[in-house]
């Protein structure tokens, strides 16, 4: 809430630099409690807002009344703590005064409260971008790793079957070797076997190749 606060008057301070250039310059350039005062009047003649107007209560202990203007008067030493902080002498920590010192350069947003407010939904919206990246690259991630697995399991199905043949042609060649067939049928045997293996085998590099 410090740091808030003191982010808040900062916001302040340079807006005043920008004023005190302004429409108002003759208020505001160089500020006296008598000048402040007057300015105030003067803006609040001009249809304050609501808030605006719980600031001036806040701070005077009384309503804003376009027929007390004498009597408004006499609360010219309020500004005291406004004008040396415009003047950079003094850091107020009376929040009231802060809040209509923001009303005298039509700072926004008003009051402190508000302020407070803004600062919050920024922070939750710059951690939701943070976030967000994060959240993409690991879906990201986890998409690869889903696709890995997919052509990896892809590939443990074709080599069983390719394995499963030739373990075939394996044991049958075995039988064949071990049953005394003639030598000629086991040339037969083995060069059909051979043939079917090759058949096999160029069929897995043709479909890898069209992947």
């Amino acid at each position: 809430m410090n740091n808030t606060l003191e982010e808040y008057k900062k916001a302040i301070k340079t807006k005043y630099e920008l004023e005190k250039e302004g429409e108002y310059f003759d208020f505001l350039y160089s500020p006296s409690r008598g000048k402040l005062r007057d300015l105030c009047w003067l803006i609040f003649e001009n249809n304050p807002s609501r808030d605006d107007l719980n600031i001036f209560r806040n701070l005077f202990c009384l309503d804003f009344d376009y027929t007390q203007k004498n009597k408004f008067k006499e609360q010219k030493d309020k500004f005291r703590p406004i004008e040396t902080f415009f003047k950079g002498e003094t850091d107020p920590s009376n929040i009231d005064a802060i809040n209509l010192a923001a009303v005298l350069v039509d700072f926004q947003p008003r009051p402190f409260k508000k302020f407070v407010e803004k600062c919050r939904i920024m922070e939750a919206n710059e951690k939701e971008f943070a976030v967000g990246p994060i959240a993409e690259a690991e879906l990201k991630n986890e998409s690869i790793e889903k696709e890995n697995l997919v052509n990896e399991n892809k590939e443990s199905k074709e080599s069983p079957v390719l394995g499963n043949l030739l373990l075939n042609f394996k044991d049958i060649f075995s039988k064949t070797i071990n049953q005394k067939i003639y030598p000629k049928k086991v040339v037969t045997i083995a060069v059909g076997a051979a043939a079917v293996v090759s058949s096999v085998c160029l069929y897995f590099v043709q479909k890898k190749e069209e992947e």
